[in-house]
């Protein structure tokens, strides 16, 4: 038995159930409006942390502050690649070189807007076909486009979460995201 404190709450679980009677061009314009939405509070994340911590990490077994940054500023890009490529080859994708603050958002809004565009533009018939990620020679996944479009929106929401983590460590203020943090109590 579902409750919801909120008339959204509503509105996602009739979403989540009319979602299998949605064509994938359907499902593009709610991808879409996801990642619009989660853009401004992924762009309040990375526009506070400045390049003189980016070696930051947490645990031995952590990803250094900066990369995770760059990670969440480039996953908007794989969107694009997934639509308009059918690939990504880890062996022989270019990272953008991480130097500054300003440089690193000014790369987010690049891949951000070409995610937008390429979702805005995608066809139906395009969306059912597979996209594959690889390693050089080895096929690490082949599905459909538009399952790889979700999954990487989920990806991006995860790396977002964790560089919250990693800004909270190191007295960064966390902006609100699903409503007001600690440090942001009045502002969405």
């Amino acid at each position: 038995m579902f409750h919801f404190s909120d008339t959204s709450g509503m509105c996602i679980l009739a979403l989540a159930l009319n979602l299998k009677h949605m064509d994938g061009k359907e499902l593009c314009k709610v991808y879409l409006d996801e990642l619009k939405a989660e853009s401004t509070a992924t762009r309040k994340c990375l526009e506070r942390i400045p390049e003189s911590i980016y070696g930051f990490k947490p645990h031995p077994k952590s990803m250094e502050m900066g990369y995770l940054a760059l990670l969440v500023a480039e996953i908007p890009k794989w969107i694009t690649a997934i639509i308009e490529l059918s690939v990504i080859d880890f062996a022989n994708y270019q990272h953008f070189q991480l130097s500054t603050a300003p440089k690193l958002l000014a790369h987010y809004e690049e891949n951000l807007k070409g995610a937008i565009q390429s979702l805005s533009t995608v066809s139906d018939e395009s969306l059912q076909k597979p996209f594959d990620l690889r390693n050089g020679t080895t096929l690490l996944s082949s599905t459909p486009k538009l399952e790889s479009i979700s999954s990487t929106l989920n990806h991006w929401v995860h790396h977002r979460g964790q560089l919250t983590v990693y800004m909270r460590l190191k007295d960064i203020a966390v902006p609100s995201i699903y409503g007001p943090s600690a440090d942001d109590r009045g502002g969405y």
